[in-house]
């Protein structure tokens, strides 16, 4: 057997890495659990973990992308004929993992500690706000899909999306109070509650600038869609936006701007100014709403956004952007596999997709 390569030692240190931390997360929780611990377990040096990550909550963010990446799903069902039915098969998929016990099995506890890691530092607070508001955007779309009228359901998504970390986090903090049967009802009886906001307008409309006409090249590299794992097809017609992790609300004025959303997709391409940490906690959301989305939802029913991830910013680098951060918004239209027009920074989503 040959010699490995310096990237292969680098993967398979990587590895050893995760699992190391896995198994000292699972055992301690994140408070208690230490570096060192996590270097022995791995056969490694300190420095050896620090040069796969740059801490401990990067760490711990990478642990829970990882598993929730390698998680099989069963395939999408056939058919769900409501809302409701939808609302229920997702609520039941996550009351199944809500801890039952005051002894958590290390599965179980891993990502138990999540909400108070991500609650600890403001860095990571917004950035995963603006995560599940992505996250109630693809779900309210693909819950607007299963319907017969043109109401918008996103805020029908995220007042599930609050009852489920909710319950989830009681559930923990109190084990046995929180019933999971009726966390699961209360989901599908949302389904019948009517829209409270009406028509809906990006809030800075009056505000937002054209497009700029352009013609310039469109050579995007290899992408996949985080959401259904397979190619993400860049060169497709439609509304290619980069948006950091402070914008992501904006990949509905997208969506809701394209004419038609069956002839032109609108795919969302996530940067950040802190790959190493935030890349993994974003990763872990958009994992759980495809996981959520297989389960709930047939197939023909996912709305047509794609999302990819872009930690090494060369899908950023094609757009023309020398550099991103966690405020980068940025919007290219693309047809004939040109681009055709460009908008930068609020708005740019919505005059991209109105071009």
């Amino acid at each position: 057997m040959g010699r490995l390569t310096r990237a292969e030692v680098q993967e398979l240190n990587r590895r050893k890495v995760l699992e190391a931390a896995r198994e000292e997360f699972g055992a301690c929780g994140f408070r208690d659990a230490k570096i060192d611990r996590i270097a022995e377990r791995a056969g490694l040096t300190r420095g050896a973990v620090y040069s796969n990550f740059p801490g401990k909550r990067a760490l711990y963010f990478a642990v829970l992308a990882d598993l929730a990446a390698r998680t099989p799903t069963p395939s999408p069902p056939e058919h769900v004929g409501t809302a409701r039915e939808a609302l229920g098969a997702l609520a039941r998929v996550r009351v199944s993992r809500f801890p039952l016990t005051g002894a958590p099995e290390p599965e179980e506890r891993l990502a138990m500690d999540l909400p108070s890691v991500v609650l600890a530092d403001v860095r990571t607070r917004q950035p995963y706000g603006q995560l599940l508001k992505l996250h109630a955007t693809v779900l309210g779309l693909a819950l607007e899909r299963l319907g017969t009228s043109n109401r918008r359901l996103v805020p029908m998504a995220e007042t599930v999306l609050t009852l489920l970390h909710g319950a989830d986090q009681l559930a923990a903090a109190a084990p046995g109070f929180v019933d999971p049967f009726q966390v699961v009802a209360a989901c599908e009886q949302l389904a019948e509650l009517a829209p409270q906001d009406g028509d809906w307008a990006p809030p800075h409309l009056p505000y937002v600038p054209k497009a700029r006409p352009v013609d310039e090249p469109w050579t995007p590299p290899a992408a996949t869609d985080a959401l259904r794992g397979e190619a993400a097809r860049l060169a497709d017609d439609g509304v290619v936006a980069v948006l950091g992790l402070h914008r992501l609300e904006a990949a509905e004025e997208a969506v809701r701007a394209v004419a038609r959303p069956e002839d032109a997709a609108v795919t969302v391409v996530l940067v950040t100014g802190e790959p190493g940490e935030l890349g993994p906690l974003a990763r872990l959301t958009v994992a759980e709403l495809g996981t959520g989305l297989r389960q709930a939802f047939p197939r023909n029913s996912w709305p047509s956004v794609r999302i990819v991830h872009d930690e090494s910013q060369a899908v950023a680098a094609a757009v023309g952007l020398s550099a991103v951060s966690d405020a980068t918004e940025t919007a290219v239209r693309i047809a004939g596999g040109r681009i055709v027009a460009r908008a930068e920074g609020r708005g740019a989503c919505h005059a991209a997709a109105r071009a």
